[in-house]
């Protein structure tokens, strides 16, 4: 609601930009004529463009998603731009022109039409005239929520901000000519306002380039409040109801029409929250798939909420190619937004919620394991609902998991470990962690149990470690079965693993070769080890031949 507040008074202070002046005498010229007839086609004209103009930078937010990891830097450039329109209003003129010779098009067009249509086609126009002022402080209030993609939230926050500025437009339409007065008055002192302003918004842009923001930041550790957060959201949230209970916020549904509880009313429902990447939601998947081959004609429904955990697990293209190679058959609704995660106060990926034919929560499970126990509730559930179908019987299911979906050998095993700054752990490369800029780094001679080194020329990130050279390497001392690391790629890049300094040969895994060979095609999860001996710490590196390789985590099995 906050944001909502925010971007309707940033509506309504437009009204007080310098370049205003010149819109409001359009407005003037009809002071005789009744405001049903014309005051108001005139705001409902300049509500309709205004939104209109103001969508384009929410569809420029969404193209920059899909930029995946470049997308930051386009951002950043966004931001820049829009702190120099606030700083320079000739720049700000020359960057909206069109829309403004557009507007004054449409203007005199007006004047030659009847009272009603001429009002709101001058409305209209109106919408076009203001975008050189609005422009830049609707982009700096919209820009976080643009990125989120063309969804609901986003339509409704163009829509606060339109109704903002047509409410000071309002009140300039019935208090007159003392209006403009005022604000010729105050022209000095807000022009200085929006120059201050842009400042700050450049001089940010230019400490989160150079990664001075977070280099700031890293020297008081107690800043980092995000593990005190979720103790207390994991305390104060209330347990899910199924009053509370909603599906209706994906961004998008694969495999399946949009759908929402209350069309599930009188089925049984299986919600799975996963995300593609997760090895701990791929081991899960064998049974997801054989429950849902099981029991879907006995009015199971399995509904994956693939809720990412890294930004390219936000591309609808990733998602949709990675539940055609799972063979995911059932509904998958893309939570981006975690809108359905927060209806449902969920914390964990993978975790499951079986749901009664009343939408009531019966059964509730984190993480890997408990399949027989969850099977059990789905038969009781189906059997309490006395659905049409085939009979039920009681044998459990006995999927045949092969490759990263095989469950894990062992719970001894190394971590889930980070490569990006904002989460990492147990790096032993002794260079300073240079955030946001290349940085060169080096590997010790001996890494400890669970340590893991880059070295090469490196670009480390929130989220990633880029190798920005060739032959760049990254090393970790592990223990465990499988290894896999999350990677990615603009292009393809080539790389070679090895084991204790030798080829893995036998004891490669699914995306390498027995040389330890292998290319990086899309952003997901490599198998790269998958060793027949369980015993023992083991040293793993891997050299990329290429630059461009993105890192994201390591995990084993």
């Amino acid at each position: 609601m906050l944001l909502f507040f925010i971007a309707y008074l940033g509506g309504l202070l437009t009204i007080f930009s310098p370049c205003v002046l010149p819109v409001l005498p359009f407005i003037f010229t009809r002071p005789e004529q009744p405001f049903r007839r014309s005051g108001l086609p005139v705001l409902l004209g300049m509500i309709a463009s205004f939104t209109l103009l103001a969508s384009l930078a929410t569809v420029g937010g969404a193209w920059l998603i899909g930029l995946n990891l470049y997308g930051r830097y386009a951002a950043l450039l966004l931001f820049l731009l829009l702190g120099a329109a606030l700083i320079f209003p000739s720049f700000s003129e020359q960057l909206m022109r069109p829309f403004v010779t557009l507007g004054g098009r449409l203007q005199q067009r007006a004047d030659r039409q009847g009272s009603v249509r001429g009002a709101l086609l001058l409305g209209v126009a109106i919408g076009f005239l203001w975008a050189p002022c609005a422009g830049p402080i609707l982009g700096l209030i919209l820009a976080g929520a643009a990125l989120k993609g063309a969804n609901l939230d986003s339509v409704l926050l163009l829509l606060m901000f339109a109704l903002g500025a047509a409410t000071s437009l309002g009140a300039a339409l019935l208090a007159g000519t003392r209006v403009y007065r005022l604000m010729k008055q105050s022209l000095g002192a807000e022009e200085w306002l929006r120059r201050c302003l842009g400042i700050t918004v450049m001089v940010a842009v230019i400490a989160i380039a150079l990664g001075w923001d977070t280099r700031f930041l890293a020297k008081f550790s107690f800043i980092n409040t995000a593990a005190t957060e979720q103790k207390l959201l994991a305390q104060t949230a209330p347990s899910p109801t199924s009053s509370t209970l909603d599906i209706s916020g994906a961004t998008q549904w694969l495999n399946s029409a949009p759908l929402n509880i209350e069309m599930l009313r009188g089925k049984v429902v299986l919600i799975d929250f996963w995300t593609y990447s997760c090895i701990n939601c791929l081991r899960t998947l064998p049974y997801l798939k054989a429950w849902d081959e099981k029991y879907r004609a006995r009015g199971l429904v399995i509904i994956g909420v693939h809720a990412p955990e890294f930004a390219f697990e936000k591309d609808t293209g990733n998602v949709s190619r990675a539940i055609q190679e799972l063979g995911i058959h059932y509904p998958v609704a893309m939570d981006n937004q975690y809108a359905i995660w927060n209806s449902f106060h969920n914390q964990y990926w993978p975790a499951h919620y079986l749901i009664d034919t009343k939408g009531i929560i019966r059964q509730q499970h984190s993480g890997e394991g408990a399949y027989q126990e969850t099977e059990t509730v789905i038969q009781t559930l189906l059997k309490e609902a006395q659905l049409d179908g085939p009979s039920i019987d009681d044998k459990f299911v006995q999927p045949d998991a092969k490759g990263a979906t095989a469950a894990a050998a062992s719970k001894d095993k190394s971590p889930e470990t980070y490569l990006g700054y904002a989460r990492t752990q147990h790096l032993a490369s002794p260079e300073p962690i240079g955030k946001e800029v290349a940085a060169t780094y080096s590997t010790p001679n001996n890494l400890l149990l669970n340590q893991w080194a880059i070295e090469g020329k490196w670009l480390l990130s929130g989220e990633s470690a880029t190798n920005l050279s060739s032959k760049a390497t990254l090393s970790y001392q592990f223990k465990g079965r499988d290894l896999h690391l999350v990677l990615g790629a603009a292009a393809p890049v080539r790389f070679r693993v090895t084991l204790d300094n030798a080829p893995p040969g036998k004891n490669h895994g699914e995306d390498t070769d027995a040389q330890g060979n292998g290319v990086i095609r899309e952003q997901r999860l490599y198998q790269l080890i998958r060793r027949r001996e369980h015993s023992g710490n083991h040293t793993f590196r891997i050299i990329f031949l290429d630059p461009g390789a993105q890192a994201y985590a390591f995990t084993f099995g």
